[in-house]
């Protein structure tokens, strides 16, 4: 199981990593961050940036050494990684790559509950999906094809194209059994719009 962290937010990672290339001012942090493209790759919120910062500063993670001021903005304060917050960054990613936790994606989330549409709009809406994930994955792996660097720095993104490519090719399993009836549960499932009597067997919790 993974340890606790002193700070959890996963744009104290994010802030670790940049200060590991230099010494920085948040607002430096944050303009590296977005250059990186760390908003797609982690849900984080920027708002919450300072308040991340003093917590790592906080735990002993990074360490003012300065400040700076360019123009007539107010004076930033510069700060610099610690060892103990190098560490703690790689033992964070260890975690992190080494041992899968439950994750609860959205789509899992309406997947649980599709019962509540009829059978017709929930295929019209898998459809849907899966029309965007295919021109979205197109989309991805053309712009992935255009860049010219290092694909270890493009491991996210194409992580990013095959867990799409994996969905759509489950979506479009899943519509093929709706399709041609092969689905378990199906047939009670449209029963169940058309009388509006619950299937016996589903009121009952599974065993």
């Amino acid at each position: 199981m993974t340890s606790r962290r002193k700070v959890s937010n996963l744009l104290g990672l994010a802030v670790l990593a940049a200060l590991r290339t230099r010494p920085m001012h948040p607002y430096e942090v944050a303009g590296l961050l977005r250059e990186w493209g760390k908003d797609n790759d982690m849900k984080f919120k920027w708002g919450s940036l300072y308040t991340v910062v003093g917590n790592l500063e906080k735990h002993g993670f990074i360490k003012a050494v300065g400040s700076s001021r360019e123009g007539r903005r107010p004076e930033r304060t510069v700060y610099a990684l610690t060892a103990e917050g190098r560490a703690e960054a790689e033992d964070w990613v260890r975690d992190l790559v080494g041992r899968p936790e439950p994750e609860f994606p959205r789509f899992k989330a309406a997947l649980s509950v599709l019962g509540v549409l009829h059978p017709d709009e929930a295929t019209r809406l898998l459809n849907e999906r899966l029309r965007l994930l295919d021109e979205r994955v197109a989309a991805e792996r053309a712009g992935l094809a255009a860049l010219d660097m290092p694909r270890v720095f493009l491991i996210e993104a194409e992580y990013d194209v095959a867990m799409r490519q994996a969905e759509a090719d489950w979506i479009r399993s899943l519509l093929g059994e709706l399709r041609d009836g092969t689905l378990t549960g199906a047939e009670a499932w449209r029963e169940y719009y058309a009388t509006g009597q619950l299937p016996p067997d589903w009121s009952q919790p599974p065993e």
